[in-house]
């Protein structure tokens, strides 16, 4: 079992949903990365998603792109968010770590080059937006080859046939897009989301995280009451744009609104 399985078998033990908070690697700054990534496991992420900067992050919204768009400014390439996952292990062995990005970067690399860099880092899991599993067996293969999770997106418009498909090539847990949109949505329905998630635990057989609009810890709360973890994206990066200039400031902030929302899901 990876260290993912084993995060979400010790959440369901413990009947709490897994936080699992998503920070762009090299934003603000490369040497800010792996503190964040501290940071955020002290204040009770279970998870970590990192993201890999890409010039066109056609699933984001404008606060995530801007995040892209700063670590790029550092030049900050997939060598270097391996070599953050790399110096993040030498403290934690613990916390798993999906990276998440696009595919052009990666076939600019190369698969196996990536894939076995990835492995030798400590990457747990790869989300790949841009790269469904009809058109990338060769990308998945190499992934899941090394021992790391290879997982996908579900949306609101995905037919059960084809969340079907996802279910047989995905492994780790399911990331179920709450909104019809990129990233940074707000005022979702969460019942309506609930409704969804139940349907999509009758196909899949994997932990379900929803992301997209959880902003607060009462949308935390709300989404531990029903799916298996609540992934959190944009509310971090906002924190990181308004404190970037001091980087204490920064920390405190993202520790302050993880911890609320582990408590929140945890009182609820």
């Amino acid at each position: 079992m990876s260290r993912i399985g084993e995060v979400f078998e010790q959440c369901r033990a413990a009947n709490r949903a897994a936080l699992v908070p998503y920070v762009t690697a090299g934003d603000p700054r490369p040497g800010d990365t792996v503190d964040l990534m501290h940071a955020m496991v002290a204040a009770g992420a279970d998870v970590i998603e990192l993201g890999m900067p890409f010039s066109d992050p056609i699933a984001d919204g404008p606060v995530i792109q801007k995040a892209h768009e700063r670590a790029l400014k550092h030049s900050v390439g997939v060598h270097d968010v391996l070599d953050m996952v790399r110096e993040f292990r030498r403290e934690d062995g613990d916390t798993p770590v999906v990276l998440m990005g696009y595919l052009n970067p990666i076939e600019y690399m190369g698969v196996d080059v990536f894939a076995s860099g990835a492995a030798d880092a400590g990457v747990d899991g790869v989300l790949v937006v841009d790269a469904p599993p009809e058109e990338s067996a060769d990308l998945h293969r190499a992934i899941e080859s090394r021992g790391m999770d290879s997982i996908f997106l579900v949306s609101p418009t995905t037919s059960d046939e084809r969340i079907g498909i996802i279910g047989r090539v995905c492994a780790g847990y399911v990331y179920y897009v709450s909104v019809k949109g990129v990233t940074g949505a707000s005022g979702t329905d969460w019942g309506a989301v609930a409704e969804r998630v139940d349907n999509l635990r009758r196909l899949v057989d994997l932990p379900v995280g929803v992301g997209f609009g959880i902003g607060t810890p009462e949308d935390a709360a709300s989404v531990g009451r029903f799916a298996d973890a609540a992934i959190v994206g944009s509310a971090v990066i906002r924190l990181i744009e308004a404190h970037g200039d001091d980087r204490e400031a920064m920390l405190k902030a993202i520790r302050d609104l993880l911890a609320g929302m582990r408590r929140a899901m945890d009182a609820g």
